[in-house]
């Protein structure tokens, strides 16, 4: 006999538990099978929440990301009260420094900016800010509404809070069909067991793509970091994160700083490179000249999943009970506080946000009952 539930998320990510807490919020029951929690995107990430910091242009996306970047102080706090749990959550500010020849007229309003919060700081004004910049750097931008948080805490508190909510997770488990019969889907099958569900979520992040014909590859990102706290220095000599041109820096308030992150279309290729880890570090120095003197603890990388337009998928599908959260590209742990709102909304009540028919999967084009 299959297994049942009324909610299945496929992946474990943090798309994937964000929707089903809010479900689950709701009284609905949700089981959530995964490969394994430590493939997920969120792990491998540096959790800024930087809609801007990002240069994301004016559009639908940067609407979703400037709505979830405001849920996400009181997200959080609901997420520690029902766990106890800390997600490490940090309204630290983004600097995003800029050299000569990023200069074009510092005077100018770029047009991916929409508030009056962010403020140009010439190289004077911005190393006041920050400490330590490089002289290279010629001024910048300051985002004080962007913020940060530990991603792989906010996994373990997420994950946390789902089974206090009684979300049932499953890890270890791999998909390998989803049958139909019409238009709804009937059952998912994997190695050990046949699952049926009234609702389906999909949201296997870079691994999407294997399960149905929807146009998700993996962009691999390769990080670093290390360590700036030392006997001789006993504090986060890097206050805010900086976003520059080249690399990106994210601060840790236990003395960490992640280096990140390049951009590769390799594949599922996991393994480090040493072409990759120095460019890294060459940027990260240039723009933040300590880091040659702290301390090197690890590397690591990871899978973004990306689509053709670097949008997310979400909503529902040609399959009446098979609902698409996935293709977050750089943005799913900012995106995770509005998509697990929106889709639990749009899943309960049948209420569609505005914004979801922009990341529909049929902007594609893709004829899904040809191929599946």
């Amino acid at each position: 006999m299959p297994s049942t539930t009324e909610v299945l998320v496929i992946g474990g990510g943090l798309i994937g538990l964000a929707t089903a807490v809010e479900l689950a919020q709701q009284g609905v029951e949700v089981t959530v099978i995964t490969r394994k929690l430590c493939e997920a995107a969120t792990q491998s990430a540096a959790g800024m929440l930087a809609p801007q910091a990002e240069r994301l242009s004016s559009g639908p996306l940067l609407d979703l990301c400037l709505r979830s970047r405001s849920l996400y102080a009181d997200w959080v706090q609901t997420l520690e009260n029902l766990t106890g749990l800390d997600a490490q959550y940090w309204p630290c500010g983004i600097l995003a420094p800029l050299y000569e020849a990023d200069l074009i007229d510092q005077n100018s309003e770029p047009q991916f900016i929409l508030d009056t919060e962010h403020q140009w700081l010439d190289y004077s004004a911005l190393s006041k800010q920050q400490l330590g910049l490089s002289s290279d750097v010629r001024g910048g931008w300051w985002f004080p509404a962007d913020a940060q948080v530990d991603n792989q805490a906010l996994a373990k508190v997420l994950s946390a809070a789902a089974q206090h909510l009684g979300v049932t997770i499953l890890e270890g488990v791999n998909v390998n069909t989803i049958k139909h019969q019409g238009n709804r889907i009937c059952q998912i099958s994997t190695p050990t067991s046949h699952w049926q569900a009234e609702v389906y979520i999909l949201a296997m992040g870079a691994w999407s793509g294997d399960l149905l014909p929807i146009p998700i590859q993996p962009c691999k990102g390769q990080m670093l970091s290390v360590h700036a706290i030392t006997p001789s220095h006993g504090e986060q000599p890097l206050q805010h994160v900086l976003f520059g041109t080249e690399v990106y820096l994210v601060p840790r308030r236990n003395g960490r700083i992640l280096i990140g992150a390049t951009n590769e279309n390799v594949g599922f290729q996991s393994h480090n490179t040493p072409l990759g880890i120095q460019a890294l570090l060459a940027a990260a120095i240039r723009l933040f000249p300590q880091i040659q003197h702290m301390i090197l603890e690890k590397f690591w990388s990871g899978f973004r999943p990306t689509t053709p337009d670097q949008e997310p998928i979400l909503g529902t599908s040609p399959y009446e009970n098979l609902f698409l959260a996935t293709g977050h590209h750089r943005n799913g742990i900012l995106l995770a506080p509005i998509t697990g709102k929106i889709m639990a909304n749009l899943i309960l009540s049948g209420t569609s946000d505005p914004l979801l028919d922009c990341f529909n999967c049929q902007r594609f084009g893709y004829d899904w009952h040809a191929s599946f």
